[in-house]
């Protein structure tokens, strides 16, 4: 009896072993989220920018919030890649992973910075701080998409 039930589990996980091996990832994003997550980059982009544009601080201040807002986008689409790219098998050094967390929590840790600094009222500070946020978030997002849809469209194409 006991050896019967040993044996029965044990092609049990065998076959689960197999199910999973086998499972190939075919469900494309819908166009509503992919629509949603292009919306929520350009919402969160224009508004810390129109935000930018209003703000009554020096160029260099404005050049400073800007640059940290295209090297936290660039940031954390790197960092979705490589974590992506690990995930599917392809090679990712690690030196290459780590400066992508790096300068990821870098361009957060300098916007905080600037805005713990600036001569802001609370609520602009906060415009900004969730703008940014919004758009590293819409970025990730968008890079997903893109990846999964360019994944399963050369999985078909494959099949075929």
């Amino acid at each position: 009896m006991d050896y019967q039930t040993t044996v029965s589990v044990k092609e049990n996980l065998e076959t689960k072993k197999e199910k999973t091996t086998l499972k190939v990832f075919d469900q494309k994003p819908t166009s509503a989220f992919v629509g949603a997550s292009w919306s929520v980059l350009f919402i969160g982009i224009v508004s810390y920018c129109i935000g930018l544009w209003n703000a009554e601080m020096q160029l260099n201040e404005k050049g400073y919030y800007f640059t940290i807002l295209l090297f936290g986008l660039f940031s954390v689409i790197s960092v979705q890649k490589s974590v992506r790219d690990r995930l599917e098998g392809l090679a990712v050094t690690d030196m290459y992973y780590s400066i992508s967390w790096f300068t990821t929590i870098a361009s957060i840790v300098l916007l905080i910075v600037g805005l713990w600094n600036a001569d802001l009222l609370l609520s602009e500070k906060g415009f900004y701080g969730m703008a940014f946020l919004l758009s590293m978030f819409a970025a990730i997002a968008v890079q997903k998409n893109t990846r999964d849809i360019q994944y399963i469209a050369m999985n078909r194409k494959d099949d075929k």
